[in-house]
């Protein structure tokens, strides 16, 4: 009997035994559908033996263990008890990890097919990561000291937990109850065991709630790890008190008051005489003891224990509840020489109405009738115990009565046997799974009533009751900042992959909620830096917010290694990297002081948002294919800046461009005839920005050798040898060679000058920043930036090519070229350019009249002064 009870009660911890994976990494449920009736068959038994998964009295799971309650009557106290030791130092660092290893294991199984070994491995991580944390805040704190849990490692507790709670919940509801439909009802049989097997092969909601009170046990096994007390080294019951019957007077340390006289079980309950001080110590100790591995599911340990202490009365009061089957009933093949030994008990009836009773006793210690409560459905035994304690052990207690009531009125109603009645309030307390959250949330015990408001506790809720609607909703006023939570990054993060793993199974929800709950989680990630983690989750949300996201993502990077991975990253995930990168730089160029306060710049430097502008034309630059928008966005930046006159800006933006832009261009669209116009006239605007820079900078260069590269003359000297005079011709001579070379270089970099200015004015086809050919139609959200930038390019030109033409005067007239303003007087006022409807009346005046004095120049050297020498030329 006790091997098939161990058997029994290893069917749903196999998976914990044997794999590295941890509690729901057992792959049953996966297999073909030949396998089912074997999963049926493990839940039916577990419901009675209960071999379950679980939560300890003290769990860590309950935040509200934490919380400043006076918790003097807690049944354990936890491992994690608060106490020295803190891991709040690595733990950010922690959180950062464990983002990128979910990337990674989200990553690996991005299919549907996939998605419960992705929760599996979930559960992995956070183990692994749960045991460095334990061992290295250990090896910090002092020997003997118990560690304190700091709010992040109790986090990644519950989330463990809850992860582990939705993969064997939507496990079953996603594969298993497929099959509901296609089961056959039951005819009257004699085997309880049967009936109860066939009832969780057909009934979801009983096989859901063996399958959280599975949940809540293993979770008690895994925090709640109690010593094995030791009572006595010999299976002998009560051996003080046997002690001092036997050696009356003899006993070294009696009993100080009347004990009973005989030993049998009821002696004390009889008798109404207390057993020995030190074996009613035992006893009591035994009596919690026993409760608590039931707590946990480990059925087998309480029986040994009891064993041990050589009450193996208690041990087989614990054995009555199992579920009868006597294999030889109706077997064929059966005889009376191969019998089969018959399982459970088949007066089970009988024991349960005596549990009953047991439960009511007021003589029995509250540790005993609890136990007996968890087996015979006696609720209030349970709740009279738990109400002082956690949420988990008072949902443990009513679903373990939930499942208890159902699987009576199962065999009740299959069974061809008759069975004594049991209490009308047995049955009365059958409720929904509704009804007992509501319980709890209303509970006089202000510890469990609070922590049914925690997140973790509120998202186990609706997965237990399937209502992914309703709990989107909650967590939208999470992240709406409605409610009274404070979402911290590891629950931002376990929010995220929900809301992807319901996704990928299939769960109707409000999408936006969920997009929200993502951008709140990438809005995080993008405080980490880590282009993978934001690129990744960015690219499953809608493409307005993913533009949005990554763009604020790209502003926070400067380096240009970093900027490349980001986009590199982004485009492996599926991102519209051509359409983010443009929305980027016109966010910049959009940018103004008034919006962006920022100090004076020294004059002659740019100001940090102007260098903020240029910078960010460095993302249009990774991919050949952007070129062209490379172009239009530094065109439309170097007018921002010529039109402030910020010509040291305009000449940074230029440099961002690299030199085989145009090359690429044509490379890309193959031949110059197929450019689109858009890219032909940035081309053409680029080449008239260069033409402008290059014009500037030759002049101030010119200006510079002018004014001051001018040899100066040697000082004069009184010349009184010959000594002095050999030095005073030698260095007039000196003088006159470098005032010949000044000379040479200052005419070849006038000429260089004149014909960089003259390429402003004489700019092929229209003019300079005019486009040669009419625009064609553009879309209409395009059509207010080619206005804009047909208005800019036309002030520029009012601006620039007035001041190109005081330049080239003033050029001619230090040099006493004044022949050539006279020509510049010509061009300015020829018919086939028109140049001077770009001057205003008055400054066209003004020039034309300085052009005149060149003219009174020529007539006082008595040259022409109308055409000058370069006509005759």
């Amino acid at each position: 009997m006790m091997d098939q009870l161990k058997r029994s009660l290893q069917l749903l911890d196999e998976s914990t035994v044997k794999s590295k994976r941890g509690l729901l990494r057992s792959k049953d449920v996966l297999r073909p559908l030949q396998h089912q009736q074997q999963q049926y068959e493990r839940l039916s038994r577990s419901v009675l033996n209960d071999s379950s998964l679980g939560i300890p009295l003290d769990s860590v799971q309950d935040i509200s263990a934490f919380r400043s309650f006076d918790d003097a009557s807690s049944i354990s106290t936890s491992v994690l008890s608060l106490a020295a030791g803190s891991t709040a130092g690595n733990a950010k660092e922690i959180t950062k990890r464990l983002c990128v290893q979910f990337l990674e294991v989200v990553n690996q199984h991005d299919h549907e097919a996939n998605v419960f070994d992705t929760l599996e491995e979930l559960v992995e991580t956070l183990e692994l990561t749960l045991t460095e944390m334990d061992t290295n805040a250990r090896q910090l704190q002092s020997v003997g000291r118990e560690r304190r849990l700091q709010a992040e490692e109790m986090w990644l507790h519950a989330e463990r937990e809850t992860w582990k709670l939705m993969c064997c919940l939507y496990r079953d509801r996603t594969e298993t109850q497929r099959q509901d439909s296609e089961m056959d009802d039951l005819p009257l049989v004699n085997s309880e065991r049967t009936i109860i097997e066939h009832l969780y092969e057909a009934n979801a909601n009983l096989r859901e709630y063996q399958l959280i009170v599975d949940w809540l046990e293993q979770m008690a096994q895994r925090e709640n790890k109690l010593q094995a007390g030791c009572y006595t080294n010999r299976t002998v019951a009560w051996e003080n008190t046997l002690h001092q019957l036997l050696e009356i007077g003899q006993t070294a340390f009696g009993s100080g008051r009347p004990i009973v006289k005989s030993l049998d079980p009821d002696a004390p309950i009889r008798e109404k005489r207390p057993l020995h001080d030190l074996d009613a110590e035992d006893q009591a100790r035994l009596s919690r003891d026993i409760f608590l591995e039931l707590r946990q599911g480990r059925l087998d340990v309480a029986q040994s224990k009891c064993e041990h202490c050589g009450q193996a009365w208690k041990a087989a009061i614990l054995e009555g509840w199992k579920l009868h089957h006597d294999p030889n009933y109706g077997s064929e093949t059966a005889t009376t020489l191969t019998r089969t030994a018959i399982e459970g008990n088949p007066r089970r009836d009988l024991w349960k109405k005596f549990a009953w009773k047991m439960a009511e006793s007021r003589l029995l210690d509250p540790y005993t009738k609890a136990s007996i409560g968890s087996l015979c459905g006696h609720l209030e035994a349970m709740l009279e115990l738990l109400s002082e304690h956690t949420w988990t052990d008072m949902l443990w207690g009513y679903l373990k009565v939930q499942i208890d009531i159902r699987v009576e009125s199962e065999i009740r109603s299959h069974c061809i046997k008759s069975y004594l009645p049991m209490p009308d309030r047995y049955w009365s307390w059958k409720m929904s799974l509704e009804q007992i959250f509501d319980e709890l949330e209303a509970h006089r015990n202000a510890r469990i009533s609070l922590t049914a408001k925690d997140v973790d506790k509120v998202i186990q809720k609706y997965l237990i009751l399937d209502d992914i609607p309703q709990l989107m909703r909650i967590v939208d006023g999470w992240i709406g900042g409605m409610a009274d939570v404070v979402l911290s990054p590891p629950m931002l993060r376990f929010l995220a992959h929900f809301v992807i793993f319901t996704r990928q199974i299939g769960k109707p929800f409000q999408e936006e909620i969920g997009d929200r709950v993502i951008k709140r989680y990438v809005e995080y990630l993008i405080s980490l830096g880590d282009p993978a983690l934001v690129a990744f989750y960015t690219s499953s949300l809608p493409s307005d917010m993913q533009l949005l996201l990554y763009s604020n993502f790209l502003e926070t990077i400067t380096e240009k290694i970093d900027r490349k991975r980001a986009l590199e990253e982004a485009n492996g995930f599926g991102l519209d990297v051509p359409t983010i990168t443009v929305y980027t730089v016109e966010k910049y160029r959009a940018l103004e002081p008034e919006d962006a306060p920022e100090p004076m710049a020294a004059a002659g430097e740019l100001s940090a948002l102007d260098n903020q502008k240029i910078s960010s034309l460095e993302w249009l630059t990774f991919y050949p294919a952007q070129r062209g928008e490379l172009l239009w966005q530094a065109n439309a930046l170097m007018r921002y800046f010529l039109a402030k006159r910020s010509i040291e800006a305009a000449r940074k933006t230029f440099a961002v461009v690299p030199s085989d832009t145009m090359e690429q261009i044509y490379t890309h669209y193959g031949s110059k005839d197929d450019i689109p116009w858009r890219e032909e006239v940035s081309i053409r605007e680029y080449l008239c920005h260069q033409s402008y820079l290059a014009a500037l900078d030759s002049y101030n260069d010119w200006t510079v050798l002018f004014y001051n590269n001018r040899p100066k003359p040697p000082p004069a000297m009184k010349v009184s040898n010959f000594t002095e005079r050999v030095t005073s011709e030698h260095r007039e001579q000196a003088y006159r060679n470098e005032l010949s070379i000044w000379e040479h270089r200052l005419g070849e970099a006038t000429n260089r000058t004149h014909d960089l200015l003259y390429n402003i004015l004489m700019f092929p086809e229209d003019g300079w920043l005019v486009d040669a050919d009419p625009k064609p139609d553009v879309s209409f959200e395009q059509e207010e930036d080619w206005q804009h930038r047909v208005v800019q390019m036309e002030s520029l030109r009012k601006l620039c090519i007035p001041e190109v033409v005081l330049l080239l005067h003033q050029l001619h007239t230090l040099t006493e070229r004044h022949s050539d303003n006279l020509v510049l007087a010509d061009v300015l006022c020829s018919e086939s350019r028109k140049l001077y409807s770009v001057f205003a009346k008055h400054k066209l005046a003004e020039t034309l009249t300085k052009i005149a004095e060149s003219s009174l120049a020529l007539m006082n050297t008595r040259s022409d002064p109308f055409v000058g020498d370069a006509v005759k030329k």
